[in-house]
């Protein structure tokens, strides 16, 4: 079990997020937890199902209302970001969900076949939380992130997998891969959101729209 403690990322006026590091990987699992109805949403349940359950215990203290774990979302279907997929899913009974291109790769790798593909533009959540569905193609095939966007005059959350992190795009194979995560970064993220959303991504630091946007051209130039 990791000796990282769950941290408190955000107290926002109907969620708040959480977050853990697990793993040799350093996979930063999320939690958004609804203050009014105590459900929950976990992004990437990468590794440590203990740390993982810690996690979600850790909200408890975030609302009245019982806390339970409703949806777990995958960014994307590689093995570091999967490998607790079944016990917690087992374990909480927590719908799943993935982006549609990586389903069937998630499935035959843990056996938990996603109850939802999910595609650009589609919402997902639970009672008290709403997430907006971002396709960043590239890293792999059906990788997503997800925003949250919060009601009061509060910056936009994002949670973008290994597709954008401080400093660049995420690793690709190809450069026809590369081009294509980077059009869908530039397109559906730096053009979509203001310069104070903050980016959460699947490993190490944190950072922000505003902090990236400078660098777009120099990444296109540099080729990764």
């Amino acid at each position: 079990m990791s000796d990282a403690a769950p941290r408190l990322l955000h107290d926002l006026p109907a969620v708040t997020v959480r977050a853990v590091s697990v793993s040799e990987m350093d996979n930063n699992v999320y939690l958004i937890t609804s203050k009014t109805t105590g459900t929950q949403v976990l992004v990437d349940a990468a590794d440590e199902p203990d740390t993982l359950h810690a996690l979600l215990d850790s909200a408890a203290a975030d609302t009245p209302c019982r806390t339970r774990l409703e949806l777990i979302v995958t960014t994307h279907r590689h093995w570091d970001h999967i490998r607790a997929l079944p016990a917690l899913a087992e374990g909480t009974g927590a719908s799943t969900a993935a982006g549609a291109q990586d389903a069937a790769a998630i499935a035959e790798d843990t056996g938990v076949a996603p109850d939802l593909r999910l595609r650009h533009g589609d919402t997902v959540g639970a009672d008290g939380i709403e997430l907006e569905v971002i396709a960043l193609r590239g890293h792999t095939p059906g990788s997503v992130a997800l925003a949250y966007r919060p009601e009061a005059d509060e910056p936009t959350v994002l949670f973008t997998g290994d597709s954008l992190f401080p400093g660049g795009v995420g690793k690709t194979d190809s450069d026809d891969d590369f081009r294509s995560l980077l059009a869908d970064v530039t397109e559906r993220l730096f053009d979509v959101y203001e310069d104070d959303t903050l980016v959460h991504p699947g490993h190490g630091d944190s950072t922000t729209l505003g902090a990236e946007r400078p660098h777009l051209d120099d990444w296109a130039a540099r080729g990764w």
